[in-house]
């Protein structure tokens, strides 16, 4: 008999797809969010990042486990039960354990990704009462740019062009509540690094928190088709110290005298 028949054919090979991934389950189910890759997305710059970071991840693992598991699968039957002759194979129908298993499985896959993304989802879209400090600003999607409004510079509003993109200031370590709108038609307010992106709707208010944790300059753009020049339609969010801020608002206060 020939070496690849007997290996098939034993016990050890029956269960190697099992077996091959529970080594590969059990690195990726333990390590820490911090020791994974973060699949290009920059760390720790909001909190909203930190929370979309692990859902991110998450996803992946299981993208791979089940992935893997599927290959090692086909590759198992592939092997075992291929083609020795001409006879015409066993033909197995109605087998309800199997079938039990194959809708029992992708059901709980299912079922638990979509725990998470609701969890997080609330979490990041949950907002304070009133009476909570923080800095309010509106954005204002409009064909083709963006419109700031600051209300702690008495809603002094930046207007950019699509040949001047605005650029939104944020304090760092400071809440931010961001409310969107839209003069016209639809725009999605998308912030690529912060791992967070909602909707300008005409007539609508969405609004959503964040406190930005990492200095610098981070692109931003619409990811709503709204019109001939959707594709101009950038800004920049720039997160300054506490003081840089304040000393923009006066600015602002004092450009509007």
């Amino acid at each position: 008999m020939p070496l690849l028949s007997r290996v098939i054919k034993s016990k050890r090979f029956r269960f190697a797809p099992l077996s091959a991934m529970l080594p590969i389950g059990l690195i990726l189910t333990g390590c820490s969010s911090a020791e994974m890759p973060a699949l290009g997305f920059p760390r720790n710059v909001t909190d909203i990042n930190d929370r979309s970071l692990n859902l991110w991840q998450g996803a992946w693992i299981a993208a791979f486990i089940v992935g893997g598991f599927t290959a090692l699968l086909i590759l198992y039957a592939a092997l075992k039960f291929r083609r020795k002759d001409e006879s015409l194979p066993v033909q197995t129908r109605y087998h309800l354990p199997v079938e039990i298993v194959w809708t029992v499985i992708p059901f709980l896959i299912v079922a638990v990704l979509f725990y998470f993304t609701a969890r997080d989802e609330s979490a990041i879209i949950k907002i304070s009462p009133s009476s909570v400090a923080m800095h309010e600003i509106k954005v204002n999607g409009i064909q083709w740019s963006w419109q700031f409004s600051y209300k702690d510079a008495n809603d002094a509003t930046v207007t950019g062009t699509p040949k001047a993109p605005p650029t939104l200031y944020i304090p760092q370590g400071e809440r931010v509540r961001l409310t969107l709108t839209a003069s016209d038609v639809v725009h999605g307010f998308w912030v690529p690094a912060f791992m967070m992106q909602m909707q300008n709707l005409p007539g609508v208010q969405n609004q959503f928190e964040f406190t930005a944790k990492k200095l610098g300059s981070y692109p931003g753009r619409c990811n709503i088709l709204c019109g001939r020049n959707h594709s101009q339609m950038l800004f920049t969010v720039k997160v300054v110290t506490p003081v840089e801020y304040q000393n923009y608002l006066n600015s602002l206060k004092g450009s509007a005298a």
